[in-house]
């Protein structure tokens, strides 16, 4: 007997080596630096460059998410059902998109002459429209066969629990170049105290990182492998409604991306509306105003080496379920901060900044090797082998956090005159205004994450037990199967 036939089906479909994790984390860290324009800075270009109503971009957001509702489906059942290709179902996605997603982000922030114009701003409202909606077609096309892919890379839990490492801190890496570009292209008048954005500074930069995003989707491409054989599938009629059927009657699979779902919305409202908060209640440009960011990235650094042991250790649920405990304790004691002057609140909002993120990175962390936990339940106990389509349901409500968070930020600057403010082109607002953001700003976050510790808690059942369970129906399952 070879020694491949001696080897458990797992362990034939896995052996993962760190250069293929460094390329996973990369598809992650592509997407990201051009989704980190559109969830930190496209907000405040959209209502400070080119004044765009607040109202607006609210009813675009979600409008746009409305058609996501049909794209993401459609994505996923192309993956499931499309003929593989020489390149795997999945990763070949990452060579199609890498291009068309690095200008179409660039063109989000194009600006012509005439975009910024009170009054006669027609043609920016229908530019941003047309470039908001394409750019997110595009990233669907994207995102829904790299959230796939994980599960045709390895069968193995602890493999899948480090590919989820990988990823998250792969977006790290992703968003920190957005964070760098926010202190540069914003910036307060050290006599006047206004505001300003560097618009040349802006173009430049979204640029740069377009072009990285292509460079790290290509290489993505070229250092993965697809272990788990995909088999060709034949277009059925009502194929697509049975499977979402399966996946929606899923618990683990619903309740995981509803999780998803409060956690992109939360991340979202903060890095778009602490912008605001830093610029205008705490009165500070530069590295301030990427600062609650990174704070809250640091902690991954950290708990990136100890997370997976942890998990092993107590379980996935268990260390996700204290996470958001302390992410949402943190976020409503910052509200109390408010009591203060805003000067002397600034150090301790950042402390409070820093602690959150503690309790957010141990969910984020782990989030995708939970969704492929969930994705497995659903194969083992159903076999419908629909890993495109499972993934775009998650996605959908994904997406639905951010059209949770659109509105959210813009309903925030609507109840406080933002725009009545913004389009003198002054950005002068008075004590009341502020005092509004202030409070908005941290209990919108507190609120979200406390309902994602309460759903991971009562709703998500798979415990440590349940994965255990789970690897030995895999083992069983997947041992009858062609790999």
């Amino acid at each position: 007997m070879g020694k491949n036939e001696e080897k458990s089906v797992i362990q034939r479909a896995s052996g993962l080596r760190t250069a293929e994790y460094i390329c996973y984390a990369l598809g992650d860290a592509g997407g990201c630096l051009v989704f980190g324009l559109v969830t930190s800075i496209l907000q405040t270009y959209y209502t400070d460059v080119l004044i765009l109503s607040p109202f607006f971009i609210m009813i675009m957001f979600v409008l746009t998410r409305v058609w996501d509702a049909v794209n993401d489906p459609i994505m996923g059942r192309i993956c499931d059902t499309a003929k593989v290709s020489k390149h795997g179902r999945y990763r070949v996605w990452f060579l199609r998109v890498a291009i068309p997603l690095a200008i179409a982000s660039i063109l989000l922030f194009c600006k012509f002459p005439g975009f910024g114009t009170p009054g006669d701003n027609l043609p920016a409202y229908i530019y941003a429209t047309v470039t908001y909606v394409a750019w997110g077609m595009i990233y669907t096309m994207l995102q829904i066969p790299y959230g796939s892919l994980a599960s045709v890379i390895t069968l193995d839990d602890k493999e899948r629990s480090k590919l989820s490492v990988f990823r998250a801190v792969g977006a790290a890496f992703g968003s920190m170049p957005v964070m760098v570009l926010s202190m540069l292209c914003f910036s307060t008048d050290k006599t006047t105290g206004q505001s300003i954005v560097k618009y040349d500074v802006l173009l430049t930069g979204v640029i740069v990182m377009a072009l990285l995003s292509m460079i790290a989707l290509l290489f993505a491409f070229i250092g993965t492998k697809e272990r788990v054989k995909a088999e060709p599938k034949h277009h059925e009629k009502g194929a697509a409604g049975k499977a979402l059927k399966l996946i929606f009657g899923n618990k683990s699979m619903l309740s995981i991306s509803v999780v998803a779902m409060l956690l992109l919305a939360g991340q979202m409202f903060t890095q778009s509306y602490y912008v605001y908060l830093i610029r205008y209640y705490f009165g500070k440009g530069g590295i301030f105003v990427s600062l609650p960011t990174i704070l809250t990235y640091i902690p991954m650094a950290i708990l990136m080496a100890f997370t997976p042991k942890l998990a092993r250790k107590y379980g996935k649920k268990e260390i996700t379920s204290v996470g958001m405990i302390i992410a949402a304790a943190a976020n409503f004691l910052m509200f109390f901060l408010k009591f203060l002057d805003s000067a002397a609140a600034l150090m301790p909002f950042m402390l409070l900044c820093f602690v959150s993120g503690f309790g957010l990175n141990l969910f984020v962390l782990q989030l995708w090797a939970m969704a492929g936990d969930a994705i497995d339940e659903i194969e083992v106990t159903t076999g419908s082998k629909d890993n495109g389509t499972a993934y775009a349901f998650l996605n959908f409500f994904r997406k639905l956090g951010q059209v949770i968070s659109a509105i959210a930020v813009n309903a925030a600057l609507l109840a406080m005159g933002y725009y009545d403010t913004a389009s003198t082109l002054e950005f002068k607002f008075t004590g009341t205004q502020l005092s509004l953001m202030y409070v908005l700003a941290t209990l919108i976050p507190a609120v979200m994450f406390a309902l994602m510790a309460l759903f991971l808690i009562v709703w998500y059942p798979l415990s440590k037990e349940k994965v255990t369970e789970l690897q030995a129906k895999k083992e069983a399952y997947f041992g009858v199967e062609n790999l």
